[in-house]
């Protein structure tokens, strides 16, 4: 992941905060963010609202540039860094009750 912030558009607030109109500049998203799902091409976006106005502009687009980490390598990360991850047990647990017989629903 990069803290590098890609900036690609801006947005105007309208109808008191009900609808933002935006404009992405398509040049400046990143091939290496944009990834195929079922056939067809996306890149997640976020919409940020500016501190303060700018040019009749109150929001911001930036490419999200977040990765999520793989494998061991995050569960390591996490144990080093002193966070709560517990690993889940998948151990099927045994019922103690019997089925009812006369009950016809099939779950």
């Amino acid at each position: 992941m990069s803290d590098e912030k890609i900036f690609c558009g801006s947005g105007k607030e309208k109808f008191g905060g009900a609808l933002v109109e935006i404009s992405v500049c398509l040049s400046d998203l990143p091939k290496e963010h944009i990834f195929e799902y079922n056939g067809k091409k996306y890149i997640k976006l976020k919409v940020r609202k500016m501190r303060e106005e700018k040019n009749g502009k109150t929001h911001y687009i930036e490419v999200d540039t977040w990765r999520p980490e793989r494998g061991t390598e995050r569960r390591e990360q996490q144990e080093s860094s002193g966070s709560n991850y517990q690993q889940r047990d998948t151990t099927p647990v045994q019922s103690s009750q019997q089925p009812d017989e006369t009950d016809d629903l099939p779950f």
